[in-house]
């Protein structure tokens, strides 16, 4: 919603025909039921202070009922500001108005209530309600000056000024609007490419549909103690045509949101087959290297062993020689000198054959006739 200027600026030209008429229809009434002031204070959105008479005077508006702002026991409540904004704009402090009665003067809290008028003859109650910041009200009798209240309230409804319209997120139309579109928006998404990706949309849509669903259960509760002024402005049928359109965003994305879930299981499973595939495979993998790994310390232990048998039977070799190197050489006997037969003379021929010398014994040869020494 714009500002409580622009808002005046847009309602005032329109309302000012009807206003006169108000004003020419009232022309009868005796002093008695008028009076003149000056704007002391602007309470809130359908009450202010003025000097009527001499005596500040805290005066209600007639017949119109604007949002809330004071009650220290409530909080503030959909456009209440910016109706107090706007009576601030439509009757600053020192503006000269002029209060004109009904049946009853006051209300419980002696409060004066009168229809005011601007310097202008503008009907200050009907332009709140033009400008949406309000709705029509009666106050026990009085009811003189509600009908052109319901014509203004009426006009701002057609032109969906204010409370009627969706551009001021506290308003109903524009909590409808919103939660409407949170639904298509949540919802209108694809399934992502993973579960975790579907279920960052499923979640975006569950949240959007508890939301509506909140909503929802708020209209069909139907009007509170908070807000009075926000469903004031809507008629039962008028709330029940909310719930109806509000309901059928909330099936369609109920819907939209099962298909997501179906989706996400599946994608779960799929996730979680290929998951313990790869577990499986790197367990798989992992298996055989550490076998593979056994095998390769088993290899070099082997050839440590066989490294080690090996040197050992070389120093085992090697010490082996170094003892037979150390060793006394073999004493080998010198060889006999070769036999040589004495030489043998062939005795002289003579008739004793006697060895010329020889004196030993002697063996004779047949024949007895030649010997030789034996």
């Amino acid at each position: 919603m714009g500002s409580a200027n622009s808002i005046s600026a847009r309602r005032l030209l329109p309302a000012m025909g009807i206003v006169a008429a108000l004003a020419l229809s009232l022309t009868a009434c005796t002093d008695e039921n008028s009076d003149k002031g000056t704007v002391i204070s602007v309470t809130d959105g359908d009450t202010l202070v003025a000097d009527v008479n001499g005596k500040n005077q805290t005066i209600r508006l007639l017949n119109i009922d604007a949002p809330e702002t004071k009650d220290p026991n409530e909080p503030v409540e959909c456009l209440g500001p910016e109706a107090s904004e706007f009576l601030a704009e439509m009757l600053p402090v020192g503006a000269k108005i002029k209060l004109m009665y009904d049946v009853e003067r006051t209300d419980k809290y002696d409060r004066t209530l009168a229809a005011v008028f601007t310097d202008k003859d503008l009907f200050v109650s009907a332009e709140i309600a033009r400008a949406g910041l309000g709705t029509a009200v009666t106050f026990g009798k009085n009811s003189k000056f509600l009908p052109p209240v319901q014509d203004a309230e009426k006009e701002a409804k057609a032109s969906l000024a204010g409370v009627y319209g969706a551009d001021v997120e506290c308003t109903i139309p524009a909590q409808v609007a919103a939660a409407t579109q949170a639904l298509e928006t949540a919802t209108a998404g694809a399934s992502g490419s993973t579960a975790a990706a579907t279920g960052a949309v499923v979640t975006t849509s569950a949240a959007a549909i508890a939301a509506a669903k909140t909503l929802k259960s708020v209209l069909q509760a139907g009007k509170t103690g908070s807000n009075v002024v926000r469903w004031a402005a809507f008629s039962e049928a008028e709330i029940a045509s909310h719930v109806t359109l509000l309901s059928k965003s909330i099936d369609n994305a109920d819907a939209k949101l099962a298909t997501l879930k179906d989706t996400q299981t599946k994608q779960q499973a799929t996730e979680k087959a290929a998951a313990e595939a790869k577990a499986a495979a790197e367990a798989a993998a992992k298996a055989a290297a550490e076998a593979k790994a056994r095998e390769e310390v088993e290899r070099v232990k082997a050839e440590k062993a066989a490294a080690e048998a090996q040197a050992a039977a070389e120093a085992q070799a090697a010490a082996e020689a170094e003892r037979i190197r150390n060793l006394p050489p073999v004493y080998v006997p010198p060889a006999p000198a070769p036999y040589v037969p004495p030489v043998v003379q062939a005795p002289a021929q003579n008739s004793g054959g006697d060895y010329p010398g020889y004196t030993g014994p002697r063996c004779y040869l047949p024949g007895g006739k030649t010997y030789r020494p034996c």
